[in-house]
């Protein structure tokens, strides 16, 4: 490869490799580590309430009464949203535009939907917890220039590839993370690039819709919508409660290869309101496909995300791609090894540059107080969400100032990440802890279990990853 590129080349392509680097540095690891755990978000809302009745089915008039005593208690309300049982979330909730109630196993209501810090994660991860329409759009232009800084890497390292297998761990800290970040670069490259471009997708269609609205919609943007996700159908009918599970009956013998996991009622109680009963299909990418009812129950058509135009099915088919919510947990499990080797990545990358500079000032302290203070933040957030019912975005980057703060005031590398990651470790031993307490065997059922034996893994690399005392004897004694 070195011999195709030419000196030129090489030197441009790392030129633009770094500053493109430390221009979205810090976003970009926020985006990384928040989406590495909200590959797991089904688990972390089942983690955040443990009390709730799991089952993998309800019986059909359960189903009809709950819906209509939570369509009693909404009011004014345009969609009602029912999620049915799976295998990854084996729990009933129906919900109104304003919120909602679990069901229990014999279908009355019971503790209201509240995944405050589950959502903090998943904003977080999504839009930065800017204001949404546009913080979707800045996180999309993340992923077109992780694009950017991948088919960079490359070009500005003709020995990549040779080098693939180097790395020098007991060198100086230059080489130390230039290794660990081409490695994990080179091994992840093809995870990396799949995440970036499926990235970028959710927020740039916006943008790409100002382009392809004048060439193929004489420029109605609006009519871009029902070509891709299909028109609503058009009815008058009486004015009646929705036959929720009616339409759900019918499913069987409409879609018998399909999971049904969730059903939404579209204009609810209006002349125009219909159902549309979203099915998992186990062979195909899509998200679902959406099978349309009128508000009596009766059968309409079927969107045709599962064998319609190959363009719907490929638009439909970005969030399972993006999260990993396709091949059952070994699959997550996957998605969050490689999600982890490219927040490391995104972090080397900085850690290259202030290696290489001579000089250190107060934006080594902030760096280091933001990559060890997130993990930090995110931990102390749950803490007051399950002790206090209490979340705030304001909390989450509060936090992360403080221990940017601290880090400054310390001002030592070596001091500043050694107490940051004991605090994380103490953090998380402490939220387990305080879990174990409030829920008690709850704590032991599987999604818990395995979210809180996951938190202790965590608390114990932290510690292991501390710089050790005599690390730090030996630099107090220089």
């Amino acid at each position: 490869m070195k011999q195709l590129l030419s000196p030129t080349l090489v030197k441009n392509s790392l030129s633009s490799h770094s500053w493109l680097g430390l221009l979205v540095g810090v976003m970009m690891y926020l985006v990384c580590l928040s989406g590495t755990l909200a590959v797991f978000y089904q688990e972390f809302e089942r983690w955040e309430q443990p009390l709730v009745d799991e089952f993998q089915a309800l019986p059909q008039d359960s189903l009809q009464s709950a819906y209509e005593e939570v369509l009693a208690k909404s009011g004014d309300t345009h969609h009602m949203y029912i999620s049915l049982p799976s295998e990854s979330m084996p729990r009933v909730s129906i919900s109104n535009d304003d919120g909602g109630w679990f069901l229990n196993s014999d279908g009355s209501l019971g503790e209201k939907v509240s995944h405050e810090w589950t959502h903090l994660l998943t904003e977080l991860h999504i839009f930065l917890h800017l204001p949404e329409d546009f913080g979707v759009i800045v996180v999309s232009i993340l992923g077109a220039l992780l694009c950017g800084l991948i088919i960079s890497g490359f070009f500005a390292h003709p020995r990549i590839f040779r080098d693939a297998f180097i790395l020098r761990l007991k060198g100086s800290k230059h080489l130390e993370q230039a290794d660990i970040h081409n490695r994990l670069s080179v091994w992840g490259a093809p995870f990396h690039l799949m995440i970036a471009i499926t990235g970028a997708y959710f927020g740039l269609a916006l943008l790409i819709s100002l382009v392809v609205s004048p060439a193929f919609f004489d420029g109605d943007t609006k009519a871009i919508v029902p070509a891709i996700f299909g028109a609503e159908p058009e009815l008058d009918q009486a004015l009646h409660t929705a036959e929720v599970a009616k339409a759900l009956a019918q499913m069987p013998s409409i879609a018998p290869e399909a999971s049904p996991f969730y059903i939404t009622v579209e204009d609810v109680g209006s002349a125009q309101q219909f159902i549309v009963v979203g099915a998992q299909h186990h062979d195909r990418l899509i998200y679902s496909e959406q099978y349309r009812f009128d508000g009596s129950g009766n059968y309409l058509d079927k969107v045709g995300f599962s064998d319609g135009e190959i363009g719907s099915q490929a638009i439909f088919s970005v969030y399972r791609l993006h999260f990993g919510h396709y091949g059952g947990f070994f699959v997550k499990i996957l998605y969050g090894i490689f999600g982890l080797a490219l927040t490391v990545v995104s972090v080397s990358g900085i850690n290259i540059w202030f290696a290489r500079r001579k000089s250190r000032d107060a934006l080594n302290n902030l760096w280091l107080g933001l990559v060890w203070g997130t993990p930090l933040a995110l931990s102390a957030s749950a803490i007051i969400q399950l002790l206090f019912q209490f979340h705030s975005l304001g909390l989450f980057w509060l936090s992360l100032v403080a221990c940017s703060a601290l880090a400054q005031s310390i001002n030592n590398d070596l001091l500043a990440k050694a107490l940051l990651l004991k605090l994380n470790a103490a953090s998380l031993i402490g939220l387990v802890l305080a879990y174990c307490i409030l829920f008690g065997s709850k704590s032991f059922q599987a999604a818990p279990l395995g979210i809180n034996i996951s938190l202790l893994i965590a608390a114990a690399v932290f510690l292991w990853m501390s710089p050790r005392n005599s690390q730090l004897r030996a630099m107090s004694n220089t």
